[in-house]
């Protein structure tokens, strides 16, 4: 059960690693301090802030948004630090907006775990002139942690409130603040506008129960994927949003780009009175349209129109089968959250009025009691059964659709199984994007979404080799796990190499101890590595040496504005880093190298994919965990890991693994290894 808590009120904390989930009308800051017993902060290392995001155990955002998640693990908070106080703040006067926070809905705080499952709540209500406020604190209290919703706002601002805090410097570091997050907003990309309705598009009727604590999907994403976009989960990939038309890439809660190109069709502007002349001809347009989208078969009277691939809007079929997927998506999330929103109702109601049942003295006289009790059970019944049958019916038309739509997807999106990858082929093009497998939740079982994450990818993956049993409990041998991740992990690669041009992708590998010669044989073997795998320190620090400049090189072309200037023959191709058997055969050189690889490789096109077990790297303490929450978590067996950027359900993640003695992936690889023997790549 959730606490709903009031201004003052306290509630324990079961868990350590937490996310604090932020809700407001407008965009604001968020940022944490680390206080002592006395709750002083004592200097400007101690805050966490757009401009530094990271303290041991906590992250904030990097950006002013409507909705934020920020990730605490207590576990890894210093020992001196007793306080740990969220603040929020309006972005700094002198921009359109609010001005004060009682001109905005009362911002809304829950903290969840990492599942999304709600611990405690707090709406801050009273808000007036205020324009910074301390949202909640999470304190120690006899060795265990506890939260307490403060909601005390401040006229001045952030200055005023860290002052309030003991900071010495707290308006130096308030207009360090401010600067950040300006600047972060003048490098943002906006969301494209939306796009035009699609009329038949299905969407569930049912509408769910969304609280507050849900966030704005900018700032959340998806598996990101679900993100940005979640997260799957996440960021977040990138992470699609909403749309009548079928979801489209808002800005994902992590660094990435854009999402697919607007596609409605420029109009000339209406003339207005005093204004400049527009001398341009007013049907002459500068691309062409796109064709429109394949015609549903006509439906049977009293019968919901026929699914058909390819239906949501798109300048190709690429896309609009891109956005066909995330809308099946979110129509997924939102059907059940309406389902799960109706159970929970009929469980409070059947506990009410059993209460209610019990507590008078004449239900015991007569079998009164029973035959209330029978009563309140039938109408329980009733709800459920009339909730399941509109879920039904969602998932009748939904798996109607993915019967349509997977058969006629294209090579980067179909699963290995698909028959498109017997004719396969070098593409001449780069897709919009790649699946990295398939999501489904436990009462839609028959219902499989694929995970589809843009391209270039915007964030590393980190395939766990470390958690066991698996949901079904089939895999529980750590040996066993190590070499089915690193299976995943050889499938993610080859995928990645098929769908690029020849010689536009290239994969290196670091294997310090050479235990994965096994299962990466088939990179081995097809020749489609760019040199051997990577084995003892020298090697290891050889191939994370030359990435590492190959980052910096290309970082210092592009901020200098000549990335004409690289030198000739620069292979201009996207990298990818496979490293296995972390942290073993790792010197603290090689895992700050591969921390900067995470942070800034992929802005220039070098990518990180790391198989290892996050509890074998325990040593390092919290050193590491920017590094694993910078890469989107996958795993060689079915788990439940992931959250979509709505409603933020636990969506089970299923690997795309090579179907047993297929041979699909050896004939892809040598595919490409030719392909690039030919291109003389």
């Amino acid at each position: 059960m959730t606490a709903e808590l009031v201004r003052g009120q306290n509630h324990p904390l079961s868990q350590a690693r937490l996310e604090v989930r932020i809700s407001a009308g407008t965009p604001v800051v968020a940022a944490a301090t680390f206080g002592d017993a006395d709750g002083r902060i004592g200097g400007a290392e101690r805050v966490a802030h757009p401009g530094g995001p990271v303290l041991p155990g906590l992250e904030v955002s990097r950006q002013a948004a409507a909705g934020h998640r920020l990730a605490v693990d207590l576990d890894a908070v210093p020992d001196a630090v007793h306080r740990v106080s969220v603040l929020l703040a309006l972005p700094a006067p002198g921009r359109t907006g609010p001005v004060r926070f009682g001109a905005v809905a009362a911002p809304f705080v829950a903290v969840t775990g990492l599942d999304g499952s709600e611990i405690a709540s707090f709406t801050m209500t009273g808000l007036d002139a205020e324009t910074a406020v301390i949202a909640l604190e999470l304190y120690r209290r006899q060795g265990a942690w506890k939260v307490r919703a403060v909601g005390q706002g401040y006229a001045g601002g952030l200055a005023e409130l860290l002052t309030d805090q003991g900071l010495a410097d707290a308006h130096a570091l308030a207009a360090t603040v401010h600067e950040a997050v300006a600047r972060g907003r003048a490098d943002a990309v906006p969301a494209p506008p939306p796009r035009p309705a699609e009329g038949d598009r299905f969407r569930p009727t049912a509408a769910p129960a969304l609280g507050p604590d849900h966030g704005d999907t900018a700032a959340q994403g998806a598996p990101g994927p679900v993100p940005s976009p979640p997260a799957y989960g996440p960021q977040t990939p990138g992470t699609p949003g909403q749309s009548p038309a079928g979801p489209q890439q808002p800005p994902p809660p992590f660094p990435g780009g854009p999402g697919p190109e607007d596609t409605t069709l420029a109009q000339p502007p209406a003339p207005a009175t005093g204004g400049p002349v527009d001398y341009s001809h007013p049907r002459r347009q500068t691309t062409a349209p796109p064709p429109p989208p394949p015609a549903a078969p006509p439906a049977e009277p009293g019968q919901p129109a026929r699914p058909v691939a390819g239906d949501a809007t798109g300048w190709s079929m690429e896309e609009r089968l891109y956005n066909q997927v995330w809308g099946m998506f979110e129509d997924l999330a939102r059907t059940m959250a309406a389902y799960r929103s109706a159970v929970d109702f009929a469980d409070s109601r059947l506990e009410k009025e059993l209460d209610q049942v019990l507590s008078d003295p004449r239900s015991r006289i007569g079998g009164r009691g029973d035959a209330a009790r029978e009563t309140a059970r039938e109408r329980y019944d009733s709800l459920v059964a009339q909730a399941r049958q509109v879920l039904d019916r969602d998932l009748t038309q939904l798996a109607a659709e993915s019967d349509v739509v997977e058969p006629a997807l294209p090579l980067a999106y179909a699963r290995w199984d698909h028959p498109v990858w017997h004719d396969y082929r070098v593409p001449m093009e780069i897709p919009m994007a790649v699946r990295l497998g398939d999501l489904h939740l436990p009462e839609a079982d028959g219902v499989r979404i694929p995970m589809l994450v843009r391209l270039p990818l915007e964030r590393g993956l980190w395939i766990d080799s470390g958690r066991a049993p698996s949901l079904d409990g089939s895999f529980g041998d750590a040996h066993e796990l190590r070499g089915l991740a690193l299976e995943a992990a050889v499938a993610h690669a080859a995928r990645l190499l098929a769908v690029h041009p020849a010689g536009e992708f290239t994969v290196h590998v670091v294997d310090p101890a050479g235990a994965g010669a096994r299962e990466l044989a088939p990179l081995v073997r097809s020749g489609v590595l760019a040199t051997p795998p990577a084995a003892g320190a020298a090697g290891v620090t050889d191939v994370l040496s030359r990435l590492t400049q190959r980052v910096d090189l290309v970082q210092m072309a592009l901020r200098g504005g000549a990335a004409d200037a690289l030198p000739p023959g620069f292979d201009t191709s996207q990298h990818l880093l496979i490293v296995n058997d972390f942290p073993h055969g790792f010197d603290d050189r090689a895992v700050n190298q591969l921390r900067y690889l995470s942070d800034e490789g992929p802005s220039v096109g070098v990518h990180l994919m790391m198989v290892a077990d996050r509890e074998e790297s325990a040593e390092y303490g919290p050193l590491l965990d920017p590094l694993w929450r910078s890469l989107l978590r996958l795993t060689p067996v079915a788990d439940d890991h992931l959250a979509d950027p709505w409603v933020g359900h636990a969506w089970t993640y299923e690997p795309p693994l090579v179907p047993s003695g297929s041979q699909v992936l050896q004939r892809v690889l040598t595919e490409v290894a030719t392909a690039r023997r030919t291109w003389g790549r």
